[in-house]
């Protein structure tokens, strides 16, 4: 069960605004949930397989390689570069 000051908690932590008369509903919401998640993980699951359930092998694509576009025709417009890379400002 979900408290009312665990809610409070929770939105000052994630710095939500919760007004007072949404709190109660949202205790309420907020077990709802955690009971179902419960749920689900009390679900019996011994003697079931789960890897692989719909006998699936390598559905990637195989890789092919394709030409490129020419390094310096795509480097041409640029303010600068080096070494065949852009060359960007750092904002940090």
């Amino acid at each position: 069960m979900v408290t009312r000051e665990e809610i409070m908690k929770i939105a000052v932590l994630s710095k939500l605004f919760v007004a007072d008369d949404e709190i109660d509903k949202l205790t309420e919401d907020m077990s709802e949930i955690i009971s179902f998640a419960d749920t689900i993980n009390n679900a019996a699951d011994e003697g079931v397989e789960f890897d692989n359930i719909n006998n699936l092998s390598n559905v990637l694509r195989e890789d092919t390689v394709k030409p490129s576009l020419d390094r310096e025709k795509i480097l041409a417009n640029a303010k600068d570069n080096d070494e065949g890379c852009f060359l960007v400002k750092n904002h940090a």
